[in-house]
């Protein structure tokens, strides 16, 4: 059997990234294909067998390459998959409309149905700092894109979703079922602090829809020291809003992140995501999370014995709960081990006994 990856693009580190480096793992000589690839944001793929579209020869095709948004589904297209009998895409956009034999195998791990063209279509065109003429540009590319985006979902052969948020999703904009395998968090890199807790924590991708200004806000109002890390396009209007005892710690490494995590009285999670790797990640250190009560984190987060949520989405709402919040009522032990149910050898068994069977049933051979 030979089986091929694809990705949307490489070219920032995130969860999705993250996901598809633990499947390159489990099929090390499988090619990658991808429409672009930044070795410099992204070192550890360096040296694989990767393998980009046309727009990696375009100019400014890694740094601008929103320009290039109407060529992605052409530039996907384009891959020759031929060769292969199966084909595991992993994506949040384009992916998942690669063409295939017609006996191919196409299993896709959906992280989400494309944010942009589906769920947030109104809110993305809002937020986005381009001029004017752009933005009136946008609405007619999209409703395109949407349409090719609902055609490639047709050639799926099987969905699997990160989470059964995305599984609803999957359900509702492409009308497919899906099976959920939560993705991989290196829960090992955690381990428990007995250090004293003095301040929240939150962090991730410093963009507008992850709301860290009601974290700000609420930690402003209330004085309560709060960390957090991470960095993006949000970042100095953030700085801006902040007091002096909130603190920014940019880009930080695995091994600080950890630190940080174990050292913090709870980790804050105040938006919706797909799935949500911090919040498991602050478990696997024995630490709580306040989450907003929408996606991933109503499945990762069990209330009372490893978080509680909050349900508006409001700065009063949280600073409440930071108020209230006592370390005395959590069992970092607990949490530790509840987190370890979305470890990556789980993740791993999951998807290769996924893939097994699909094969299995198509051909009556077992995998190889």
């Amino acid at each position: 059997m030979k089986l091929a990856l694809v990705h949307d693009y490489l070219i920032q580190d995130g969860g999705a990234e993250k996901v598809v480096d633990v499947m390159h793992g489990l099929w090390p000589d499988a090619p990658l294909y991808t429409l672009l690839f930044d070795p410099t944001s992204l070192p550890a793929f360096a040296g694989r067998d990767i393998r980009t579209s046309f727009l990696a020869r375009l100019p400014l095709g890694r740094r601008k390459y929103q320009w290039y948004l109407p060529l992605m589904p052409t530039a996907t297209e384009h891959y020759d998959l031929s060769d292969y009998d199966v084909v595991l895409s992993s994506t949040s956009a384009f992916a998942k409309g690669v063409l295939t034999r017609e006996d191919t195998l196409h299993i896709c791990y959906c992280h989400t149905p494309t944010r942009y063209l589906w769920s947030d279509t109104h809110s993305y065109i809002e937020e986005l700092r381009v001029p004017r003429l752009v933005k009136m540009m946008l609405p007619p590319l999209l409703s395109r894109l949407r349409m090719w985006d609902r055609q490639a979902a047709d050639r799926v052969d099987v969905f699997i979703a990160n989470s059964q948020t995305v599984q609803r999703r999957i359900q509702k904009y492409y009308g497919r079922e899906a099976t959920v395998i939560h993705p991989p968090v290196d829960t090992h890199r955690f381990s428990i602090s007995n250090e004293p807790k003095t301040y929240f924590l939150t962090g991730g991708r410093l963009v507008a829809y992850k709301r860290y200004d009601l974290v700000i806000e609420a930690a402003n109002r209330t004085g309560i020291p709060l960390k957090i890390f991470g960095s993006g396009p949000v970042e100095r209007d953030l700085k801006r809003m902040a007091k002096p005892h909130i603190e920014f710690l940019g880009r930080v490494s695995d091994e600080e992140q950890a630190r940080l995590y174990a050292g913090a009285r709870a980790f804050i999670h105040p938006q919706e995501e797909d799935f949500g790797i911090t919040p498991v990640e602050s478990m696997a250190a024995g630490r709580p999370v306040i989450a907003w009560r929408k996606g991933g984190a109503t499945e990762t987060v069990k209330e009372g014995l490893s978080g509680q949520f909050f349900d508006e989405q409001s700065w009063e709402e949280l600073a409440d709960f930071m108020i209230r919040f006592c370390e005395a009522d959590w069992n970092p032990q607990a949490i530790k081990a509840h987190a370890e149910t979305f470890s990556r050898a789980r993740f791993e068994q999951e998807l290769i006994r996924f893939v097994t069977q699909e094969w299995s049933r198509r051909h009556q051979d077992p995998i190889g």
